[in-house]
């Protein structure tokens, strides 16, 4: 019998788990205690099943279940090994780097703590707490709406009050979008790569997403055209300023063209700008553009924090953001008085407005550590970016880089998550901000080059 395998059979023999699953949980146990270590050769699929008097196919589903979990690898003519490690800083205090969810960076200025902590007391101090615990009205009151208008000003000039809405973040105006728009069976174009969270709104309402291919300036506007002549849409959804996931911001002349089809084919736009008011420069929105056909969104999730779920929705009528505030009504009530009040105070005071420098400034120096560790590696990212896009070489497909990070206690997110039309890139989404230290992302970024720069295929070309 071969060595290595040699304490195998008799735990296949005494435990009723299908012996697949058995066989990776050996391969892994061998691993752990040094029986098996980086580089080592398995016996071949043929092999193995005749010494453990199995059947080929279990022997080759437990293989995959191997690979699955980033314990072998496998190449056509070399034969299956142990896969490496990669001698890689570990990260200190032997934590993790969450670098999966697209949350903003957390300035550590003192300063600003303070302010924020003392402007959510005010609050409460300033208002009568029973009114913040009543129903109100859905869209905020005129001083919440008027805040709304003040933050959006600089990408929205001519906003009327009538159009304006406060809303429970982004996502729910999205869910409610997409069911006034589209009805089960019917479609909305979409970025091939674009928001997961769309997917999942997409999949509960039973609407299909048409995806329109891209290239450096964003999506292609022969192919929304070609879909208005064809498919006939009901809306176009499109993440314009800093996509997530891939960085891209819709150049200007691109968004003009997709206004123009969207125009004259009277197409709905969704226009996501979530991350809009991070670059200090930027192209006209879309809604400037068609202001008649789109509803443009933004709030507070990528320019304050995730947990304040305050969105703002500028509607192209006020007849159309009766009947949102209607399908929103109908799926979240409303927006939390207690929330809206904070949004707006912060502001009005300038808070908000002081949030978002340092967000940005905190992106710049995330930025510059990503492009010290990860620059050579082709990845794309603007400065005021709090997340980035990196393609993948051949050594590595994107499930393998991702599952391996993982086991390294570092979480990036593989392509495929955000593809629409099946056939995601070898890439991935890295994100710098969150509860995570400088410190810690930067030694995040440094495991990942290292992983980069040392593959862990047996016989791969060290890059």
């Amino acid at each position: 019998m071969i060595k290595i395998t040699q304490p195998w059979q008799k735990r296949l023999e005494a435990s009723d788990k299908p012996a697949y699953l058995l066989l990776a949980d050996l391969i892994a146990e061998d691993i752990r205690t040094g029986r098996l270590t980086a580089r080592d050769k398995l016996p071949t699929l043929r092999d193995l099943a005749a010494e453990l008097r199995l059947n080929y196919t279990t022997v080759a589903r437990g293989y995959a279940e191997a690979r699955k979990r980033g314990l072998i690898d496998s190449r056509a003519g070399t034969g299956t090994f142990i896969r490496g490690t990669s001698p890689a800083v570990p990260l200190r205090g032997g934590g993790g780097a969450e670098m999966t969810m697209n949350l903003p960076p957390e300035p550590q200025d003192a300063g600003l703590l303070d302010r924020m902590k003392e402007s959510a007391a005010r609050v409460m101090a300033d208002t009568d707490v029973y009114d913040l615990l009543r129903y109100q009205d859905f869209g905020g009151t005129v001083r919440d709406r008027e805040a709304g208008m003040q933050w959006i000003r600089p990408r929205i000039p001519d906003c009327r009050l009538d159009q304006m809405l406060v809303c429970p973040g982004i996502h729910s105006v999205l869910a409610a979008l997409f069911s006034q728009l589209a009805r089960p069976g019917e479609l909305i174009c979409v970025e091939a790569l674009t928001y997961p969270g769309v997917k999942a709104i997409a999949t509960q309402l039973g609407v299909q997403l048409h995806a329109l291919p891209l290239d450096e300036e964003g999506p292609m506007g022969e192919s929304f055209e070609h879909a208005c002549k064809t498919l006939k849409p009901k809306a176009l959804y499109i993440n314009p300023t800093i996509n997530n996931p891939t960085t891209v911001t819709i150049s200007r002349a691109r968004r003009e063209a997709l206004a123009d089809i969207a125009l004259r084919y009277a197409i709905p736009i969704i226009e996501d700008d979530a991350y809009g008011l991070l670059p200090r420069q930027m192209p006209p929105t879309l809604a400037s553009m068609a202001p008649d056909l789109t509803y443009y969104i933004t709030g507070f999730s990528k320019t304050l924090g995730a947990g304040l779920r305050n969105a703002y929705v500028r509607s192209p009528s006020a007849r159309q953001s009766q009947r949102l505030a209607g399908a929103l009504r109908a799926t979240t009530v409303m927006a939390s008085p207690i929330t809206n009040a904070l949004s707006t105070l912060w502001v009005e005071d300038g808070t908000a407005d002081a949030m978002l420098q340092a967000i940005r400034t905190e992106s710049n120096v995330r930025q510059a550590m990503a492009q010290k560790h990860l620059g050579t590696y082709g990845m794309v990212a603007p400065s005021e970016s709090f997340h980035l896009w990196l393609p993948l070489s051949s050594a590595w497909s994107m499930v393998e880089f991702a599952s391996y990070l993982r086991t390294q206690n570092v979480g990036v997110v593989a392509s495929a998550a955000f593809s629409t039309d099946g056939n995601p890139p070898e890439a991935v989404r890295i994100c710098l901000g969150g509860p995570m230290s400088r410190d810690d992302c930067d030694q995040a970024l440094r495991l990942i080059a290292d992983t980069l720069a040392h593959p862990l295929h047996p016989h791969a070309t060290v890059m």
